[in-house]
C-alpha cells in the first residue's frame, strides 16, 4: 500500500532543486499538485522547472541582497524546504588557500544560506505552515575529511530544533531530514574523494556502506521524497524539532 498526498493549492518552495535530492523532493510535490517554486544557483534550474511545471528562481542563497530581490515574487508560502547545499571534502591537511576557501564556502551556502532564506520568508509563511531542512546522517555522525559538510549538517539539526521552539507559537513545524547514501552526483563525487584519500576502490567503499545498512541497495532521490511530503502534511502536525533519518537503517539513530 502506497501513501498518497494531495497538495493542490499548496504553495511550496524547494531550494537546491535543480538536481539530486532537491529535484526528487520537488518532483514529489509537483506530482502531488503543489503550486511549486524551485530555487538554485545553477542555470539548470530553468530546465528543471520546465520539466516540473514549476516557477524557477536563479540565485545564490549566500548573497543576502540578491536573495531578497529574487524572493520578491513570493507573497505567501505554505511549505519551505531548505535543501540547498554543497558537499565537498575539507581535510585538515588540505592545501591552502583552496581548502580554507572551500570550508568557508560550504558553511556560507549550507548554514548562512539556509538562515538567509528562512529569515527572508518567515513572515510570508502562513501560521500552521511547514519548514523542512535537509541535514544528513553525517549530521549525526561523520567521516574523515568532510568537516565543513558535517559541521553544516549538524547545524541543520540545531537550526531545526531552535526554530521549532521559535515558531511553535505560530503552529509552524520545523524538522530536519537526514538522508543516508543517495545516488546523486554529489554523493558519488564524495565517494570518489574518499577513494582517493583511503586508496580503496569506490566499489569497495560502496560495499561497506551497503553492508552497514539494514536494507540493501542504494537509494534514489525519489526514495527520500516521501518523508518530506509526510512532514509537510496534516498527518505530521504534531512532529516538530526532530531530526529524522532515512538511511535504510545505516546508523540507527
Amino acid at each position: 500500500m502506497r501513501a498518497s498526498f494531495d497538495y493542490s493549492g499548496t504553495r511550496v518552495l524547494v531550494t537546491g532543486a535543480s538536481r539530486g535530492i532537491g529535484y526528487g523532493i520537488a518532483e514529489g510535490f509537483a506530482k502531488a499538485g503543489a503550486d511549486l517554486t524551485i530555487l538554485a544557483e545553477s542555470k539548470e534550474v530553468f530546465a528543471a522547472a520546465s520539466a516540473l511545471g514549476a516557477t524557477p528562481i536563479l540565485c545564490d542563497i549566500s548573497d543576502r541582497a540578491a536573495l531578497a530581490d529574487a524572493l520578491l515574487g513570493i507573497e505567501r508560502l505554505d511549505v519551505l524546504v531548505n535543501n540547498a547545499g554543497m558537499e565537498r571534502p575539507t581535510p585538515l591537511n588540505g592545501p591552502a588557500p583552496s581548502t580554507d576557501e572551500t570550508f568557508e564556502r560550504v558553511l556560507s551556502v549550507n548554514v548562512t544560506g539556509t538562515q538567509n532564506v528562512t529569515r527572508a520568508l518567515i513572515s510570508r509563511i502562513r501560521d500552521g505552515g511547514r519548514v523542512i531542512l535537509t541535514s544528513s546522517i553525517w549530521g549525526k555522525t561523520s567521516v574523515p575529511e568532510f568537516s565543513a559538510y558535517a559541521a553544516s549538517k549538524h547545524a541543520m539539526i540545531g537550526l531545526a530544533r531552535t526554530w521549532a521552539r521559535e515558531l511553535g507559537p505560530r503552529d509552524i513545524t520545523v524538522n530536519a531530514v537526514c538522508p543516508g547514501w543517495v545516488k546523486t552526483d554529489a554523493a558519488m563525487a564524495s565517494l570518489a574523494a574518499m577513494s582517493r584519500s583511503t586508496g580503496k576502490p569506490e566499489f569497495e567503499l560502496l560495499g561497506e556502506v551497503m553492508a552497514a545498512q539494514s536494507i540493501g541497495g542504494l537509494m534514489e532521490p525519489k526514495d527520500v521524497a516521501g518523508l518530506y511530503l509526510f512532514l509537510a502534511s496534516d498527518a505530521a502536525a504534531n512532529i516538530t524539532g526532530q531530526a529524522i533519518s532515512i538511511d535504510r537503517g545505516e546508523i540507527l539513530q
